[in-house]
């Protein structure tokens, strides 16, 4: 990733916001990634958050929705890592989230300073997120964000 990043905010951007931008090739989702690419903001991740990534990205209902194959879901992985900053939690705060499953996503939050965490599932992460001081908020809220 280069260190020019046009603006200031950092954000973790969840798995469900990955699925919804490679579903669709409009809305806020799709948007955020393009943003992402353009170096409009600056997004960190985990090998956790990786792994969960390449995983959910390779699911055959997804690759049948996104119409892409396996290979072209590791190009654009690879992609990602090139925009993402990665980031390493030394400290596992957990329990924090009432889906376990969930916690790799604050943990990078934490580790990583971020302003927010983009994601479709506010319940399961808002509270965790907010005892870090962390803003939890859908991808149209990220995008108004980002343009104020």
């Amino acid at each position: 990733m280069n260190s020019h990043i046009i603006g200031d905010m950092k954000l973790v951007l969840d798995t469900s916001v990955l699925v919804a931008g490679l579903r669709s090739r409009s809305g806020a989702s799709r948007r955020l990634l393009i943003l992402l690419s353009e170096e409009r903001f600056a997004a960190v991740a985990s090998v956790a958050m990786m792994l969960e990534y390449e995983a959910v990205l390779k699911r055959a209902n997804n690759l049948h929705d996104f119409g892409l194959t396996a290979d072209e879901i590791d190009r654009f992985l690879d992609d990602m890592a090139l925009w993402l900053i990665p980031v390493t939690p030394f400290y596992v705060w957990r329990p924090q989230l009432r889906d376990p499953a969930d916690e790799h996503v604050l943990e990078a939050a934490v580790a990583g300073g971020v302003d927010g965490i983009v994601t479709f599932d506010l319940r399961h992460l808002a509270a965790g997120a907010a005892r870090f001081g962390i803003s939890v908020f859908r991808p149209g809220e990220a995008l108004r964000r980002l343009d104020s």
